[in-house]
């Protein structure tokens, strides 16, 4: 568990990429209103440092937190004292009887377990559904091909107070691989400290991704946008709403 987001990359995308999560948590709790869903559990799957909890929370909901990152989940629990965390694999999680389940920022498409594929994905989505109540709702995101053109590597760097993360990015278009190498530099003390980390994603279509949702029984939208917030390039967002 303590391979992905480590401390360092942890604290850098806690304190730097924030506005994902930020911008996207007011337009899933429109969502949940508009589904009838006012209170009741929320399970954030790939909660990450628990800034959609803390929003959620603030909205009245219970939120259970469930991150592969030990590090993030300390971040979390910190951040929203009267939330629950766990420090677990999604894929393997239990999932609790809950009112919606959400993930934010293509949590699916990671490939941190070593035998993470397509069928998991469809067993995840089948235990979501059984725990949800009637008229519950899965909302999550996804990646999708195209994030880089084949054959191109992408550098690319960010910086803060305290911190430098360089990002290099390319994509296997017939495996639908997207691999970041992610090296990170944060002070410590009068120096800086160096770690890197890479990252694999499965790439999915989003037409692919709504067929498996619909044959489980979910009734299923893709849309680009998180209300008012617009999803980067090559993403789609999926509700997928149990019957009543």
């Amino acid at each position: 568990m303590k391979e992905w987001y480590k401390d360092d990359l942890a604290y850098i995308h806690d304190v730097g990429y924030s506005n994902y999560a930020l911008k996207s948590t007011p337009g899933i709790i429109e969502i949940l209103n508009q589904s009838g869903i006012q209170d009741g559990l929320v399970v954030d799957l790939g909660c990450g440092s628990g800034i959609s909890a803390q929003e959620l929370t603030k909205a009245n909901y219970r939120i259970l937190g469930i991150d592969i990152s030990e590090s993030m989940i300390a971040i979390a629990r910190k951040r929203v004292a009267n939330a629950e965390f766990r420090v677990e694999s999604f894929f393997k999680a239990e999932i609790l009887p809950c009112h919606a389940v959400i993930s934010i920022s293509e949590c699916f498409n990671y490939l941190f377990d070593s035998d993470t594929s397509g069928e998991m994905l469809v067993d995840l989505f089948e235990r979501i559904y059984k725990a949800l109540v009637s008229g519950g709702v899965l909302i999550f995101d996804i990646a999708e091909p195209g994030q880089i053109a084949q054959g191109i590597t992408t550098k690319g760097f960010n910086e803060g107070d305290d911190w430098i993360v360089l990002v290099e990015k390319n994509e296997e278009q017939k495996q639908g691989i997207l691999t970041r190498r992610i090296i990170t530099f944060r002070k410590v003390g009068e120096y800086y400290r160096r770690d890197h980390e890479v990252h694999y994603q499965q790439l999915y279509e989003a037409t692919d991704i709504a067929q498996k949702l619909r044959k489980i029984g979910f009734q299923v939208e893709i849309v680009r946008s998180y209300g008012e917030y617009n999803l980067p390039k090559a993403h789609a967002a999926f509700i997928a709403r149990k019957s009543v």
